[in-house]
């Protein structure tokens, strides 16, 4: 005898999802967030879907697969239905874009990982291209994560005119030494030493003459020229679109950095001291 191809008048969940090629957790989101109506419990306390059910899970299958949001199903669905899919598919097509994009930006942060070949390359393109020709090592990490910061706080153009530090200390040894050795110092400046002693002014004394002597050789290397053109850079290659960035007084108060009370003020004295420099020569 051969078995019966009449199909079920309703079936239980997990057939339900198997045919509609999603899984039961998944119908269960929709009933919850009202995508699919919820049928009624047959007479075992289980849910039994019949026809219309099956359509409405395989439209929204379709749905899912062209990128429709589970939101704007809902509004597909709930009202009137031709004129409603026209907009969402118009928003479809916006956030398609976006993704596009996105895409294209992230295929040129792994290009320039693979050129650049060290973290350097998830930076902007603006300070990649200042420092991508530098030697392997003469970037440090801790030079790599202060750009990061300058960064975020801002933008990639605020990074690009920091990054004529970083290549006067990779192609001035005396320099570079003379920051590893003020790196040192303030790292012993911690919470055992009174912010008052006087080893904390005169630190704050060396890091203006060092500063003064970058400068210099930034001045002397024609790399300040050479942040002047980076303005138009800049301004040439942006989108509008860019990250939206906080004000830089926001974005101080929210990184931590965890210096002793005696750090801090050594940088409050360098900075004051640099201050001073910039008043007495205009």
């Amino acid at each position: 005898m051969y078995p019966s191809a009449m199909p079920p008048r309703e079936v239980k969940i997990g057939d339900a999802a198997a045919f509609a090629g999603t899984t039961p957790r998944a119908i269960r989101h929709y009933h919850q967030i009202g995508l699919l109506p919820e049928p009624e419990r047959g007479g075992d306390g289980r849910r039994r879907y019949g026809y219309e059910d099956m359509i409405r899970l395989l439209w929204i299958r379709k749905m899912s697969e062209a990128g429709i949001s589970l939101d704007d199903m809902q509004t597909a669905f709930n009202e009137a239905r031709d004129r409603d899919v026209e907009d969402v598919l118009g928003r479809l097509e916006e956030t398609l874009a976006a993704q596009e994009a996105d895409i294209k930006r992230q295929r040129a942060a792994v290009q320039r990982l693979r050129v650049v070949g060290s973290p350097l390359g998830l930076l902007s393109p603006l300070v990649t291209d200042r420092l991508s020709h530098l030697p392997s090592g003469a970037l440090r990490p801790s030079d790599l994560d202060a750009l990061l910061v300058t960064e975020r706080i801002f933008g990639p153009l605020g990074a690009a005119i920091q990054a004529s530090v970083f290549i006067t200390l990779a192609t001035h040894p005396g320099l570079r030494a003379e920051a590893d050795r003020l790196d040192a110092a303030d790292a012993a400046l911690d919470d055992t030493v009174d912010p008052h002693d006087p080893q904390v002014e005169e630190l704050a004394a060396r890091h203006c003459a060092h500063h003064k002597a970058l400068h210099q050789a930034i001045e002397a290397a024609g790399l300040d020229a050479a942040e002047e053109k980076l303005f138009d850079i800049y301004d040439a290659e942006a989108s509008g679109e860019e990250e939206v960035q906080m004000s830089a007084f926001e974005a101080v108060t929210k990184m931590p950095y965890g210096f002793s009370a005696a750090r801090t003020r050594c940088v409050e004295l360098t900075g004051q001291l640099l201050a001073g420099d910039l008043s007495t020569d205009s």
